[in-house]
Parts: C-alpha cells; sequence; structure tokens
C-alpha cells in the first residue's frame, strides 16, 4: 500500500514539473535551400545539465511543393544578452535529426541533371536567436544546414534560413 502511494505521488509529480515547462507553439517558414517553405513547430524548454534555457524543437511542414519532412531539435542556449529592460533574449545552437519525403536532382549517365523523388533521412545542425516578448510571442530567426541521405537531396534542400513566430505559454 505504501510503495503504491509512493509511486502515485511521484507519477504525479513529475507530471506536475513536465506540465510547467515553458512551451511555444506556432509556424516556423523561410528559404530551404533554393525553395521556400513552413513548418508547424513546437518548443518545449527542458531542465537538464543545470541549465533551464535548453529546449526541443519540433516541426513538421512542406518545402518548396516538392516535399513534406518533419525534423527534432536539442537547442542548447549558450548566450543571454540583456538587449532590453522587458523579454529576453537567447542565442542557441544545437544537434537534430529530419525525415521526410522529396524532390532532388540527379545527374544521369549523359550529365544531365533530371528530377528524382525519394525518401529521406538527414542530421541536421541549428543557429539561431531568440527573443520572447514580455507578452506571450516568440520570434526567431535561425540557420539549419543539413546533411541528407541519399546525397543528391543535397543539392536543392541541404540548408534552411527561416523566421518563427510562435505563441508562448
Amino acid at each position: 500500500m505504501k510503495k503504491s502511494l509512493l509511486i502515485v505521488v511521484a507519477l504525479l509529480g513529475l507530471s506536475i514539473a513536465a506540465v510547467a515547462q515553458p512551451k511555444a507553439i506556432g509556424v516556423r517558414g523561410g528559404l530551404f535551400g533554393r525553395a521556400f517553405g513552413g513548418e508547424i513547430s513546437y518548443e518545449h524548454w527542458l531542465t537538464l545539465f543545470d541549465n533551464d534555457y535548453d529546449f526541443v524543437e519540433a516541426e513538421l511542414g512542406v518545402f518548396g511543393g516538392n516535399g513534406f519532412k518533419a525534423s527534432a531539435m536539442y537547442n542548447f542556449t549558450f548566450a543571454q544578452p540583456e538587449f532590453s529592460d522587458r523579454g529576453e533574449w537567447a542565442f542557441y545552437a544545437g544537434p537534430g535529426v529530419v525525415a521526410g519525403y522529396g524532390t532532388g536532382t540527379r545527374i544521369d549517365d549523359a550529365g544531365e541533371p533530371y528530377a528524382k523523388s525519394a525518401p529521406f533521412l538527414g542530421l541536421a545542425a541549428q543557429l539561431g536567436l531568440e527573443y520572447t516578448f514580455w507578452f506571450p510571442l516568440q520570434l526567431s530567426v535561425d540557420f539549419r544546414p543539413t546533411f541528407m541521405i541519399p546525397a543528391f537531396m543535397n543539392r536543392n534542400n541541404w540548408y534552411g534560413l527561416a523566421l518563427s513566430a510562435r505563441y508562448a505559454f
């Protein structure tokens, strides 16, 4: 009985801690290689490694009308300058993974390029600047190079420069 009560109290405590972490949801859009695209974006801050400002970011979106992708990033906040009296600034960077389906360019035996659609996986890195206003709005700009397999996908969509707007809660 005591053991069950202890387990219930521990699970309740973990649930409350997870709900208490800041979150943000919104859109991320910009230039993904040579194509424009947009994604639905979600952020969840973590309290790992004695740093309250690390966060996990997940997106689901389309690029250039010729593909879709899902990505997950773990970002470390490495600087929080005080550029203004209100709101919070943060510089962040981190690794991640990308998976999706899209059209890339291949070269045939005659040396001519042609389009080929295929699923892809990739490793990504991200570097960005984020500003969270004193009201529930967060804006960020980031650069995200991605190294994809198969490699022919890299010719068109290997990097992304994006602007995000999210509701922070």
